[in-house]
């Protein structure tokens, strides 16, 4: 018997963008060990995600741009040849529908995975000219003609019902609980860290706790990780930075005690699937994060987390979980549990498999 195909045309490089590696990427194996063999086909190349958040080389992005819309004509002519098309987030970045319309023409069934809520408009600050040239209608054509749309937050996948009636389903973000385990010994024995992960997308986030942060550091004493791929100075605290890179991803994110996730109240942020979230919890960490989106169904305030709504809030928060180490383990034991349970790779693969099997099987 012939293995099923299934070609994946996504924006970046498999094993690089957490958007990808913690959803669908972590599951090929699955998919594979299950009688489907899996092509991927990214838009940004290895050389093009080495600068797409850095200021300028707007003629090195330009140069690549080009080359990812050669790769995507390139895909065209083997669509056909596959049994399912997973398209995530877009099929090319700018301008019109066009290649969204031939690649759905084209697909004999398309699944279409939307992270975040691309349908609102963000600003970039790295490079600001690429919203003048982006085209939500994108997302919009995929949803409603896709075969199966799966969405990164309920909210996002109310949405999309609105849309495509019939076949939307939420799927969480997830991780390899055996790769991402607890190290932490919830002791005050060395100075505290408080930790935060991210890229330059998300920078400002984190730049809204800068009030608290200098606050809290009048009240007791600690150290600030930041894991990122950008440069950032904060001289009013005791602070390290770390450039991501995929070999040490665990072992850094274990330098921390407790993790942080601020974010702000707009359109965007309700369509985010938590997954900072999940990821510091994965590591035994108790997690601090703003009272918003899918962040609040995912944490239990003062069962698996901490939930705020305010600077205060955020500063009292952290100055408890610096000065109790009871309270740290607590809180993050049963956040290792909620991901286990709930948000690990033996949770959640079924949930993907199911639509790709139930597609064939139509």
């Amino acid at each position: 018997m012939s293995k099923k195909t299934i070609l994946v045309i996504c924006p970046f490089p498999k094993d690089s963008a957490a958007g990808q590696r913690l959803k669908y990427e972590q599951y090929f194996d699955h998919w594979e060990s299950c009688g489907y063999e899996v092509t991927v086909s990214a838009f940004i190349s290895q050389s093009m995600w080495k600068i797409v958040y850095l200021k300028g080389k707007y003629l090195s992005k330009i140069i690549w741009t080009i080359i990812g819309y050669f790769h995507r004509f390139y895909d065209l002519f083997r669509i056909p040849k596959y049994d399912i098309i997973y398209v995530h987030m877009w099929v090319t970045p700018f301008g019109s529908t066009l290649l969204e319309r031939i690649v759905r023409a084209l697909s004999s069934k398309l699944i279409y995975d939307i992270e975040d809520n691309t349908i609102v408009s963000v600003s970039s600050s790295v490079n600001s000219i690429i919203n003048l040239l982006k085209n939500s209608n994108k997302n919009k054509f995929l949803i409603k003609t896709a075969d199966y749309v799966i969405t990164s937050s309920p909210i996002l996948n109310k949405y999309c019902l609105g849309l495509n009636n019939k076949k939307c389903k939420y799927i969480s973000s997830s991780v390899n609980t055996n790769k991402f385990f607890p190290v932490n010994t919830y002791d005050n024995t060395k100075k505290i860290t408080i930790g935060w992960t991210g890229t330059f997308s998300s920078k400002e986030y984190l730049d809204l706790l800068n009030d608290a942060l200098v606050k809290l550091k009048s009240r007791c004493d600690f150290k600030l990780l930041i894991i990122g791929n950008f440069e950032y100075k904060f001289p009013e605290m005791d602070l390290e930075v770390i450039q991501w890179n995929r070999e040490n991803e665990v072992k850094d994110m274990q330098k921390i005690d407790i993790g942080i996730y601020p974010l702000p109240d707009n359109s965007w942020v309700y369509g985010k699937s938590g997954l900072k979230a999940i990821q510091y919890m994965a590591f035994g960490l108790p997690t601090v994060a703003t009272n918003i989106g899918t962040t609040s169904k995912i944490i239990e305030h003062m069962k698996n987390g901490l939930l705020v709504n305010n600077d205060k809030e955020w500063v009292d928060s952290l100055e408890e979980l610096i000065k109790s180490p009871r309270l740290r383990k607590s809180l993050g034991q049963n956040a290792r549990k909620t991901v286990v349970d709930k948000y690990s790779i033996g949770a959640i693969k079924m949930e993907y498999f199911s639509i790709i099997d139930t597609l064939i099987e139509e």
